[in-house]
C-alpha cells in the first residue's frame, strides 16, 4: 500500500512515513484489507488530506473511527457518501448548524464541500474492519494522527480546533493554545447530545466569527 498524500502534507509528515511503527501499521492495514472487508476504500484512507489543502487549512475537526457499515465511510470524519442516510451524530451536527446559522439541513451528508474550504475532517484511526467499531485502534494510526495535530499546531497559526467529546478533548495537549483557537463541547452522538452537552454550542457561528476577525473567508457550512 503506497501512501499517496498531497505535497504540503507530505513535507511535514514525511518523517512519520519512515518510522518503524508506520511501516508496521501499513503492513497491518494491507493484511486486513486483503483478508476482510474494511472501510473506507483503500483510495479514500487519506481523503481528509486530499480534499483539504494544508495551505488553505482553517479548521480541524477530530473524530475517532470511520463508520463501519457498508458504503458509509468516505475518509472524512462524520461524513458519508452521497445518497447514504445520515448516521445519528451527523444528524445532530446538521441540527445544530440549522439552529445556529438558521439554515436548511443539507440533502447530502457528504462533507467534501467543507474539506475543500479548509476543514480537515480527521479521524484518529483511519481504517476499520466492517461491523467492528474500533477494530483498527492501537495499531499505530493514533500515533500518526497525533503527529498530524502536533505538526499543524507547530507549522500553522490561528487554526480553529473543534474538540467534540472526551476523546477529542484529550488532544488539547497536542495544540499550542497561544497560537490557535480551541472550541470544546460534548459529542454530537445521541447519548451526549440528549443530555444537553451538544446542542447550543454554536461552534459553527463561533468558528466563522473567529475567521472573520482574522480576515479569512468564513466556512459555508
Amino acid at each position: 500500500m503506497q501512501v499517496k498524500i498531497a505535497d504540503p502534507w507530505k513535507n511535514i509528515l514525511q518523517n512519520e512515513f519512515e518510522k518503524p511503527y508506520f511501516k508496521n501499521l501499513i503492513e497491518f492495514v494491507k493484511q486486513e484489507y486483503s483478508n476482510y472487508t474494511c472501510y473506507p476504500k483503500g483510495k479514500d484512507i487519506f481523503a481528509a488530506f486530499d480534499f483539504c489543502s494544508l495551505n488553505d487549512l482553517k479548521v480541524v475537526i477530530i473524530g475517532q473511527d470511520p463508520y463501519h457499515g457498508p458504503n458509509q465511510a468516505n475518509g472524512l470524519c462524520f461524513s458519508v457518501k452521497d445518497g447514504i442516510a445520515y448516521p445519528p451524530s451527523l444528524k445532530n451536527i446538521f441540527k445544530e448548524i440549522s439552529t445556529d446559522l438558521n439554515q436548511e439541513i443539507p440533502e447530502s451528508g457528504n462533507l467534501e464541500k467543507w474539506a475543500k474550504q479548509g476543514v480537515l475532517l480527521l479521524n484518529a484511526t483511519l481504517t476499520v474492519k466492517a461491523h467492528e467499531a474500533g477494530s483498527h485502534q492501537k495499531q499505530g494510526w493514533e500515533t500518526f494522527t497525533d503527529q498530524v495535530i502536533k505538526q499543524i499546531s507547530n507549522e500553522k497559526e490561528n487554526i480553529v480546533f473543534l474538540l467534540w467529546g472526551g476523546f477529542a478533548k484529550k488532544k488539547v495537549k497536542l495544540i499550542d493554545k497561544k497560537k490557535h483557537h480551541i472550541l470544546e463541547s460534548g459529542h454530537p452522538s445521541p447519548l451526549s447530545a440528549n443530555r444537553g452537552y451538544w446542542f447550543g454550542n454554536e461552534h459553527f457561528s463561533k468558528t466563522n466569527a473567529f475567521l472573520k476577525s482574522i480576515h479569512k473567508n468564513e466556512i459555508d457550512w
